[in-house]
């Protein structure tokens, strides 16, 4: 089963797919989110998102200025301050 990942900063829309996990920098430190994850809602601190096309792949890695994280039944949404790709 696949997680339905958004990304959404004031300018555009990042990146809308569809991932294994997500690893995302918590307020309260660093959480991985996969498919049927409890719902929940978070501020996120400065940091690096890393996202997983499988359980060990990492198939993108953004560096993000602070923001919140939403978790709900449709997947997770991330709305950033700013973010960067890491090459």
């Amino acid at each position: 089963m696949a997680l339905h990942f958004e990304l959404v900063t004031p300018e555009k829309l990042l990146r809308s797919e569809e991932v294994h996990m997500v690893v995302v920098p918590g307020i309260e430190g660093d959480f991985g989110v996969l498919a049927g994850h409890a719902p929940f809602m978070t501020v996120i601190r400065p940091g690096e998102l890393a996202i997983y096309s499988d359980a060990t792949t990492v198939t993108g890695r953004i560096t993000l200025d602070g923001g919140f994280a939403e978790v709900n039944e449709k997947g997770l949404t991330i709305l950033a301050e700013t973010a960067n790709e890491i090459a």
